[in-house]
């Protein structure tokens, strides 16, 4: 395959990883309800012959293209994640728009599926041609908790792999260009919850309780202190109090307060320690003022960590393909993506492309969301001949 090669994908197999998007756009499922999706996912396979797909996480789907030539038989992972958002959708110019009411398909997942599948496609029928093993992710549940990527993991679905490919559409890049950049790109997100108890009394009598909204106050000053004063500037730590719950009268001195909130950081090693920091100033607020803290933290998504010599690849194949002008680095985000489950296991590349044109120019996670079907193709053939790249590389 060379840089000249345009045409990767069929007639046949292009017809299919729009119809793809298509249908998954039109009837988009919530996180860990992808029943439909998967349903259609393994029957596009099974058209094409892919015929051998396997279930995870219950509503998640992968597939293995084992490669007939001989060569250095690498394993490589690529992801499409498939999951919706409970947003209603307010794109009435879409002919596919989403029939599913306070539903839509607003982070791109309908993109990444079909980019996917057409992945899938095209080295099956190249199988002939390419040494090594290709698997296929179709992972549900990338917007919420429990979250797919973990169980790709926990499940061991990633042993003896070398390597694992994401994507994402990027509203901020323009339609036609592609970006990555070495190292992290996107921040951890971890959970917590928080419950500072007091003593009850009257408003009038404060001095005989203990006031568990005076104790949340503190906190909430202390707290941005450990990122402000704790963490290197150049990790990019965000603690956010998400929701705070307290309280019953204007008269009677509060003896409880519920917060939960996110810890976000980009640095895997400083990781643990941002969120010991957070529960032990939560209970050193509440001892200061006499009452008691409760803290626990549920650990989310590691960060997008990409790997430089991936990242170097990545660039040469969208200038020989593209041109020098269509690749943007593109800043790292501080959102999250358990993308990073994979990158923590594996030498991993989480690249974009960008949807940015006039009629999309909406962020993520809006009503008014949306990618063009021109960016499908094209974006789906460069994933593929990235990854041929990557099965002839040597030294990643």
């Amino acid at each position: 395959m060379n840089a000249s090669t345009n045409n990767l994908l069929s007639d046949a197999e292009r017809q299919a990883v729009v119809a793809m998007r298509h249908a998954m756009h039109r009837e988009p499922e919530l996180s860990n309800n992808e029943w439909k999706t998967q349903k259609r996912i393994i029957e596009a396979l099974s058209q094409f012959g892919l015929t051998s797909a396997q279930t995870f996480h219950k509503t998640g789907v992968y597939v293995d293209i084992q490669g007939m030539a001989p060569g250095a038989n690498r394993s490589i992972a690529l992801r499409g994640d498939i999951d919706a958002l409970p947003i209603r959708e307010a794109r009435e110019d879409l002919p596919y728009r989403s029939q599913v009411p306070g539903v839509m398909h607003a982070c791109g997942h309908d993109m990444h599926g079909s980019i996917a599948l057409g992945t899938a496609l095209a080295f099956h029928r190249m199988r002939e041609n390419f040494s090594g093993r290709l698997r296929i992710f179709f992972q549900p549940a990338e917007e919420a908790e429990p979250l797919g990527g973990r169980t790709v993991v926990d499940e061991k679905l990633l042993d003896g792999f070398d390597a694992a490919v994401g994507f994402h559409v990027r509203t901020d890049i323009p339609v036609g260009s592609y970006g990555a950049r070495a190292g992290a790109v996107t921040k951890s997100a971890d959970q917590f919850s928080l419950e500072f108890t007091g003593t009850m009394a009257h408003g009038a009598k404060p001095h005989l309780g203990v006031d568990a909204i005076a104790i949340a106050g503190a906190f909430i000053n202390e707290v941005q202190k450990v990122v402000s004063r704790e963490m290197p500037v150049d990790d990019g730590a965000i603690v956010t109090i998400g929701t705070i719950r307290g309280g019953e009268a204007t008269n009677i001195i509060c003896p409880s307060v519920t917060m939960t909130g996110t810890i976000r950081t980009s640095s895997p090693e400083r990781r643990k320690l941002l969120v010991q920091r957070v529960g032990e100033i939560a209970e050193g607020v509440a001892a200061m003022h006499r009452g008691r803290a409760e803290f626990s933290s549920h650990a989310g998504e590691p960060p997008v960590v990409n790997n430089s010599a991936m990242v170097a690849l990545f660039k040469q194949v969208v200038v020989q393909t593209d041109g020098e002008d269509r690749y943007v680095e593109g800043s790292a985000s501080s959102g999250s993506d358990d993308f990073g489950f994979y990158s923590s296991c594996l030498p991993s590349i989480y690249f974009w492309f960008g949807s940015k044109e006039p009629g999309n120019e909406s962020g993520v996670h809006t009503p008014t969301f949306g990618v063009s079907d021109n960016t499908l193709i094209p974006t789906t053939e460069l994933a593929i001949r990235y990854c041929w790249e990557l099965f002839q590389a040597r030294n990643h």
